[in-house]
């Protein structure tokens, strides 16, 4: 497998045969009966020879008689000598004129025969002829059916499925908990492998990244992994924003629980924030925007705050003094109520820092223990802050950075745009992925320079919206693999995370893990910033670090996915032996886009739409990361496979040597490769010679007519 390419986002592999199957080998010539003398004709000639000669016989013999007679009745002196001698001549000359014409028409029935020979003879050399032509032109037919045949078994069956230049981000709609793992472990271990930073953003509390953290370990990238709320005090993303970025990303996190269409409590959210901040001396932590709220909305006594030094007295007393006891003011302090109420559950955000190590893969999740307001909450802090750091952040190469939102459909459609513009401006890679496509979602479902990649949607509704959206002509062709392994793979989500950073021990072995990676790469994080995005000195070391360690890392994508992740493992045992492989590659069934085989979708299976040069393309692709592994997987597109001379298509298509925990692709061998063994035949490498195929039927020369 080709090394992966840093200015590419694979999505996942594609099935397709270039190379059509010959059908079953090139049927023998049957030899026509041959041509010879029939014994029944020559038969026939002679007995129609002695039915014409049967008069001259008896004129010859009649004239044999009367010349003996004559010499007889002459010598006995019965008849004169001149009677006798008469008839002696006579009798002579009929017999001579009998036998004559006999004689001639025996030579013209052997020369009829003589013919007759020479014709079958000149039959039997034509046909001989003919076979031979026939069985020269056989070999040559088998012959290109045995190179069709090793090209057909020996070609690349599955193609990466990537995005083409422009596109920005990608919104997958529907799918399954192992089907995102399958397309988030994917599209993550090429983006490592070429030396890209990943961020996932899990909000659908099910491990999604789970894989993808087995493969980076695998790999020797350590990854940097929080667990909301748990791990709430040790995210440092937010901590350091300005007054103004604090009070919009507070209102935004508050309004979570709010109507979208209320603008005028948002506005009314942002400037009582913004003037308890300013309250608070300008700088402030959620924690001590929470004490104030709460002085604010008269919860509480102050002091209890003001003892664990979350604000002075003097803030406390201008918070207080900030409004009135009016009508208008009780709005105030109602609207300070529900804000508090939100804002405590951030409270413990970055109140217990701890120094980490720069990660190229980075983690943070929504944990399974967060309520259902909480996990809301939580996940939309992180979208927004990681929104500001993304505006502050500077422009890279496109997709260097990639950030994963998993589960996007619990956030709102206002943050998600400020999300996507944010990344747009930056060149961060972004993939949304949603379980559901309601109205909000799929009005933004492919805006802008967006791929969408519909899964699996059990929705009636969300499919038969899907397939409106693609079209009902399309007809795809599925892997027969695609099916089975999607069935067994049923791990991928069941365990939970295990944060890096909330223990003593998991800290020290990461640091010491990313710090050796520092030493051999020689680089190391110098500037500060949200360990959640790439520090301003990633880029360089990344891309130095694709240019010498690109192909290398690519060489043990294939063994990390298969020996570290589910997906890997269950599709290197459904592959376990070359017949099980070569009939799991060779079976496909094709359906078209329509809404039942939309519910029905295989878990990894997915249908990807994006605009192209030529127009909008739909492509079937297959995200189990386990593909990679197989020798009948490539890194080129089909399209770039197609554009490739026939020499460099045929040194793609053969079999390299195979990648730890790879199956080798069974085929027949080339000449000249050693003799076939029994395991060989076993696994279908015994093809016949050019001039063997299917034997015709038995001929029986002994056969008369």
């Amino acid at each position: 497998m080709t090394s992966s390419r840093a200015d590419r986002m694979y999505l996942g592999w594609r099935y397709a045969t270039p190379c059509p199957d010959p059908g079953p080998p090139p049927r023998r010539p049957t030899p026509q009966q041959p041509e010879r003398l029939d014994p029944d004709w020559t038969a026939a000639q002679r007995r129609e020879e002695n039915l014409l000669n049967r008069p001259l016989k008896a004129a010859l013999t009649g004239a044999a008689a009367i010349v003996a007679a004559a010499i007889a009745l002459g010598l006995a002196g019965w008849l004169s000598p001149l009677l006798a001698g008469l008839g002696v001549i006579c009798g002579g000359l009929a017999a001579a004129v009998s036998g004559y014409t006999i004689w001639q028409e025996g030579r013209a029935l052997r020369s009829r025969m003589a013919d007759e020979q020479a014709r079958v003879g000149r039959i039997r050399a034509a046909q001989e002829s003919q076979l031979f032509a026939g069985q020269a032109a056989h070999a040559s037919r088998v012959r290109d059916w045995q190179a069709q045949r090793i090209a057909y078994e020996q070609q690349k069956r599955w193609y990466a499925v990537c995005l083409p230049g422009g596109i920005q981000r990608v919104d997958v709609a529907g799918g399954t908990l192992s089907g995102w793992s399958a397309m988030l472990t994917t599209a993550a271990a090429h983006r490592l492998a070429a030396g890209g930073e990943v961020t996932v953003v899990d909000l659908s509390e099910g491990s999604v990244a789970l894989d993808a953290i087995a493969f980076a370990r695998a790999t020797g990238v350590e990854p940097l992994v929080w667990v909301l709320p748990e791990d709430l005090p040790r995210l440092d993303l937010g901590t350091e924003l300005p007054a103004r970025a604090l009070a919009d990303v507070l209102s935004l996190v508050v309004s979570v629980a709010e109507d979208p269409a209320a603008a005028r409590d948002l506005s009314l959210d942002n400037a009582i924030l913004e003037r308890v901040i300013e309250a608070l001396g300008g700088a402030a932590t959620i924690a001590g925007v929470a004490a104030a709220l709460r002085a604010l909305a008269q919860v509480g006594d102050p002091r209890e705050d003001v003892a664990a030094g979350l604000m002075t007295s003097a803030q406390a007393d201008r918070v207080t003094a900030m409004f009135g006891r009016g009508a208008t003011d009780r709005v105030v302090i109602e609207r300070a109520w529900v804000l508090e109420s939100q804002l405590r559950k951030l409270a413990t955000a970055g109140t217990a820092l701890v120094s980490l190590p720069p990660a190229a893969l980075r983690v943070v999740a929504v944990g399974k223990r967060a309520g259902a307001v909480e996990g809301r909450v939580l996940g939309t802090y992180l979208a927004v802050t990681l929104t500001h750091a993304l505006r502050e952040a500077k422009p890279g190469p496109p997709w260097q950075h990639t950030l994963f939102v998993l589960g996007a459909d619990r956030l709102r459609g206002d943050t998600l745009d400020r999300l996507c513009d944010a990344c747009e401006s930056t060149g961060t890679g972004l993939v949304l992925a949603y379980r559901a496509i309601p109205p909000p979602v799929r009005q933004r479902l492919g805006r802008g320079n967006a791929a969408v990649a519909f899964m699996r949607l059990g929705n009636a509704e969300d499919a038969r919206a899907a397939s409106e959206q693609l079209g009902t002509e399309h007809r795809f062709v599925l892997s027969q693999l695609t099916d089975t392994v999607g069935l067994s793979v049923t791990d991928t989500t069941a365990s939970t995370y295990t944060s890096t950073t909330g223990s003593t021990d998991s800290l020290a072995a990461s640091w010491s893990a990313s710090e050796g990676t520092a030493r051999s790469t020689g680089h190391g994080r110098t500037e500060a910033g949200s360990m959640l995005l790439p520090s301003p000195g990633t880029g360089s070391r990344n891309v130095q670090a694709s240019q010498s360690r690109g192909t290398s890392e690519s060489g043990s994508v294939s063994s990390g996915i298969s020996t570290s992740t589910a997906w890997g493992m269950t599709t290197s045992q459904a592959t376990g032996d070359s017949q099980s492989l070569a009939r799991a590659l060779q079976r496909s069934r094709e359906f078209l886009v329509e809404q039942h085989e939309l519910q029905q979708l295989p878990v990894s299976a997915m249908i990807v739409s994006y605009a192209g040069p030529e127009g909008r393309r739909v492509v079937m692709a297959d995200a189990n990361p386990g593909i990679g592994g197989l020798s009948a997987a490539t890194l080129l597109t089909l399209e770039e496979f197609d554009s490739l001379p026939a020499a460099a298509a045929g040194a793609a298509a053969a079999v390299p040597a195979a990648a730890p925990g790879s199956r080798p692709v069974p085929g027949p061998r080339p000449p000249g490769d050693g003799p076939v063994t029994r395991a060989d035949r076993r696994a279908g490498d015994d093809r016949p010679p050019p001039n063997l195929g299917p034997p015709p039927p038995r001929l029986d020369w002994r056969r008369r007519r």
